[in-house]
């Protein structure tokens, strides 16, 4: 667990990047070469693409007069790791002094957002600065930084452990109001912390699965100060703390005499001499975190004896996972989160009183000779990587560092101070529409063209077109940010709607599966059935007879297995749609409603499109600027990069068009609506072509992704090189598939009453009726929208009933805003 540089390079093989654009400083009450965990493994993968300087608490030193910085370079991982040393016996005042001018010395000060960086020191701080606290006890002598964006990472209730400074809740108050993003090291700690911040997200411990994978198969030579010890051994890795249940680990070593406990991990805030000693408990002191799988290795369970008391209440141990990943049985006390998340699993056993925590041991070791358990284990740690939760991390501070420097067409509040909406008179805008995606842009065009409305389009992303944008990569090729969008419609006048804003380029969609070593259509057709076969099955009628002969008969189809099982059997939906599904979901596809698969055909014939839609093509210049035709009306204004709460009141309007996420804008008044986002991994290849057609579907829960995207399928260009987007599924982020469940819906109705009663606002799009569209329906849905509640001539548009105190941020953070 210690010598984190050591074991860096191997870890994630990671240097920083030449051309970073970024620094983020690290400000953290865990020095870098104690114990590598969440901070070591988050800033580890943050130095690929930024600058990381990780500031340590400082060092007291007797006899030092001056204050000084010690600052070293982890040689493998890039991030520059800073200590401050302080004369010892100063008072609180003096040393923050001295704090603030050794950071101020270290960091570029930082001028107007568009003059360049100046540098101080070896560190140059280059592009946006984000500032990132483990403690709050570190905000009062770095408060005067100029952080493009504040991170508040709480992985842990410091308030409740052994030592805690007296004014930490003070400080922790103060870094709420500061902080741009908070996140939290699991759920308990985020239901704790979540009514304190807009946008709390928790991000429970993750895994390098393959790093502790190693000590699965056997081929890990054994630590000599373990190899002696009898079978079986039970362990535990760790800081040895007041979270430690001392009296547990005694009655257990007591109860079993005959099994080995090994206790690995420094002695911390105890004295050594508080720990139990009996000739069957072993502790083995600090070893490297490189060490860990090599121990686990010889390990028959994995042991988390931690005490249920205060400083445990918000815990969401690392270790869990990591004895998961390294194969071996885990017997836990009952801790909050590790229950919530792990307490279902097979693999894993909670006991809190001693009678239930041996019988958990007994069933590990004969489990652990069957490792049946491990397939389950596998399958919940596909979705808990640490390269996944750093990618997120960093997505949601781009997308606040994307708002932070977003160029807006209008750039200050039409009054300022915001007054009273009572006392507006005469509103600047007719129609404040909120996202500027298909539904927010249809009823934007449609409003301004047709109903003479002066309209204002406020979306928090810096560009039109929502998730639909497409874009340039370095490459010059035109890829889709946000994944492939396919337009598809039967619906003519839909198309013929599209069609005055941009030209078509046909095209016809078609995915592959890829299974095993080879590639087959998807949906189900012939040729899949051939393909997987070896048959040559040559009309409908046979493919329908051998689809008849594999289906199981459901009597009630609930579920989206009930589906597919009932049309095609067990061993196509386990083939194709149980790992993609449970990938794509986070669910079992007996968990989620019948829908889901609902909208995947399964043919007989040999048609290989994956739709069958009458009109099938790709706008010929790509979404965006399909979008910026649609919008470019001497009656639209744009107002990109904001929050809509930030602008409601700042610019007067009648009516709402609100397409966001329906629980958002009533404030999660019933709790948060769940929903499945993505992460996108873009690259580009040194070669023509990768693959036969745009998509390519992997089924198999093994592979981390989803699918994998090439571009230059759809746009139609030519290129030697060629880019691609791997998808990878996930809990937190940006809302893209609402869960169809019925728990689900039976939520949204709540808010859809709520709506209801809301005068002077209309809800649209799929985030606001929380239901998954394709392009087409959402186009479909906000035109009849329009001619329902805006179209006829004698309807005016009735005002907004809603009085909402709101601050109007519009311009660069920091800097004050003021009327002319």
């Amino acid at each position: 667990m210690e010598g984190s540089a050591a074991i860096t390079g191997a870890l994630v093989g990671a240097a920083p990047a030449a051309d970073s654009t970024g620094t983020l400083v690290c400000f953290s009450h865990l020095r870098w070469d104690f114990v590598f965990q969440r901070p070591q493994h988050l800033m580890t993968r943050f130095a690929r693409s930024m600058a990381v300087l990780f500031w340590e608490e400082p060092r007291l030193i007797a006899g030092l007069h001056q204050p000084r910085l010690d600052r070293r370079t982890c040689p493998l991982s890039g991030v520059e790791v800073a200590t401050p040393e302080l004369p010892a016996g100063l008072d609180d005042p003096s040393a923050c002094a001295m704090l603030r001018d050794l950071l101020d010395a270290a960091l570029t000060e930082r001028g107007a957002a568009d003059e360049p960086l100046t540098t101080q020191g070896p560190l140059t701080t280059r592009g946006s600065l984000t500032t990132w606290y483990y403690t709050p006890m570190m905000l009062p002598f770095s408060a005067q930084l100029a952080a493009d964006c504040v991170v508040y990472d709480c992985m842990d209730e410091l308030a409740n452990f052994r030592f805690a400074p007296p004014l930490l809740l003070e400080n922790e108050a103060r870094l709420f109001d500061l902080a741009d993003l908070v996140f939290t090291g699991g759920y308990s700690l985020y239901e704790a912390k979540r009514n304190r911040h807009p946008k709390v997200y928790p991000f429970p411990s993750s895994v390098d699965r393959a790093y502790f994978a190693v000590a699965r198969d056997g081929a890990v030579v054994e630590p000599s100060d373990q190899a002696g010890l009898p079978r079986p051994r039970l362990g535990f890795y760790g800081v040895i703390d007041e979270r430690i249940d001392l009296d547990l680990l005694a009655a257990l070593a007591d109860a079993r005499p005959d099994w080995s406990l090994v206790m690995v991990g420094p002695v911390v805030k105890i004295s050594p001499e508080d720990l139990p000693q009996r000739p069957n408990l072993h502790y083995l002191g600090g070893k490297d975190y490189a060490e860990l799988p090599a121990y686990l290795a010889g390990w028959d369970v994995a042991l988390m004896p931690f005490a249920i008391n205060e400083s445990t209440r918000f815990i969401s141990p690392t270790k869990t996972p990591e004895y998961l990943a390294a194969g071996r049985p885990v017997v836990s006390t009952p801790v909050t989160d590790v229950v919530r998340h792990y307490g279902g699993m097979t693999g894993v056993w909670i006991a809190g009183a001693l009678d239930g925590f041996v019988r958990g041991c007994e069933a590990a070791l004969a489990i652990r000779a069957t490792p049946d358990w491990l397939a389950e284990a596998d399958r919940f740690l596909a979705g808990t990587q640490w390269d996944d939760t750093a990618g997120r991390m960093l997505g949601l501070i781009e997308d606040e560092l994307s708002r932070e420097h977003a160029v807006h067409p209008i750039g200050a509040p039409t009054v300022w101070p915001v007054p009273p909406r009572s006392t507006l008179q005469g509103p600047a805008y007719d129609v404040m529409v909120v996202g500027a995606g298909f539904a927010g842009a249809v009823m934007a065009e449609r409003l301004a063209s047709q109903a003479g409305k002066r309209v204002l389009v406020v979306d928090r992303r810096p560009h039109v077109a929502g998730n639909a944008y497409d874009c340039r990569d370095a490459a010059g090729l035109l890829i889709h940010q946000y994944g492939p969008h396919i337009f598809h419609t039967n619906s003519a006048d839909v198309f013929d709607y599209l069609s005055r804003f941009t030209e078509w380029r046909p095209y016809e969609h078609r995915v592959l599966a890829s299974v095993g070593d080879r590639l087959v259509p998807i949906p189900i057709n012939r040729t899949t059935i051939n393909a997987l076969y070896g048959l040559s099955l040559d009309t409908d009628e046979a493919a329908a007879a051998f689809l008849a002969s594999r289906a199981e008969p459901v009597s009630v189809v609930r579920t989206s297995e009930d589906v597919v099982i009932s049309a095609v059997g067990r061993e196509l939906y386990e083939t194709f749609f149980r790992g993609y599904t449970r990938k794509q979901w986070g669910l079992d596809p007996s968990e989620l409603d019948k829908s889901v698969t609902s909208r995947v055909p399964t043919r007989t014939n040999t048609d290989p499109r994956y739709f069958s839609d009458k009109f099938q093509a790709m706008p010929a210049e790509g979404y965006t600027r399909m979008f910026e035709r649609m919008l470019d009306h001497p009656n639209i204004d744009l107002l990109l990069g904001t929050d809509y709460a930030e602008a409601r009141a700042a610019y007067p309007h009648r009516h709402l068009v609100f397409t966001g996420p329906i629980d958002e804008y009533f404030g999660h008044r019933y709790g948060k609506l769940p929903y499945r986002s993505l992460r996108f991994e873009h690259e580009t290849l040194d070669q023509e072509w990768l693959q036969p057609v745009a998509v390519v579907n992997y089924p198999d829960e093994a592979v981390p992704y989803t699918r994998i995207t090439e571009y230059k399928h759809l746009t139609g260009e030519q290129h030697p090189r060629t880019s691609i987007t791997r998808e990878y599924p996930q809990a937190e982020g940006d809302p893209y598939y609402p869960v169809p469940r019925e728990e689900n819906q039976a939520l949204f109705k709540r808010y859809e009453a709520l709506a209801r009663e809301e005068s002077g606002v209309t809800f649209v799009g799929r985030l606001a009726t929380y239901r998954y569209y394709n392009m087409d329906q959402i186009v479909g849905q906000a035109l009849a929208t329009f001619r329902k509640t805006f179209a006829a001539p004698e309807q005016a548009v009735a005002p907004v009933g809603r009085t909402q105190s709101a601050t109007a941020v519009i311009t660069t953070k920091g800097a004050a805003a003021s009327a002319a």
